[in-house]
């Protein structure tokens, strides 16, 4: 038979290296965890881009011309261009990021810039896409005319 005091003794002692190694590694979990954090914020300020208001509102400035200009050139209305402005957590769709590049008549590069800020990008295995790349190539900025052709191919038009 086992001696009850050595048992009670043999309890008390792995009780005691067991809560101090939990608490040794609820530590480090906490340490880890702290530096992860540091080094996920350095991560993103290093990494992130401007948004896309940011970058849609410089290429306005560096273009010179009036927000109305950009939206009527667009196609879209005064109350959608206002919320792309002033809600800077909105996201529009991908065809109205593409009517504002080609609103503000960007060049194939900035088009690109413009579109990737808002998570967007062209693809070469869709029509719709190759349309917009092609009316790029061929400085086509008319959103009326880019719809032409969309809409000559079934695609979904712009605006």
């Amino acid at each position: 038979m086992l001696d009850q005091k050595i048992l009670n003794e043999l309890e008390t002692y792995i009780n005691g290296h067991l809560i101090f190694e939990l608490q040794e590694s609820m530590y480090y979990i906490d340490v880890k965890a702290e530096s992860l954090h540091i080094e996920l914020d350095d991560y993103i300020k290093n990494n992130q881009k401007p948004t896309l208001q940011e970058v849609l509102f410089l290429f306005i400035d560096e273009k010179g011309v009036s927000d109305s200009h950009v939206y009527k050139s667009a196609g879209i209305d005064r109350k959608h261009f206002s919320k792309i402005r002033s809600k800077a957590d909105y996201r529009p769709r991908k065809s109205t990021v593409i009517a504002l590049g080609l609103g503000l008549k960007l060049g194939e590069e900035d088009f690109e810039k413009l579109l990737e800020s808002g998570g967007y990008s062209l693809s070469d295995s869709e029509t719709a896409d190759l349309v917009i790349k092609f009316c790029l190539e061929k400085k086509i900025y008319d959103v009326m005319q880019v719809n032409e052709y969309l809409n000559y191919f079934s695609q979904k038009t712009l605006v």
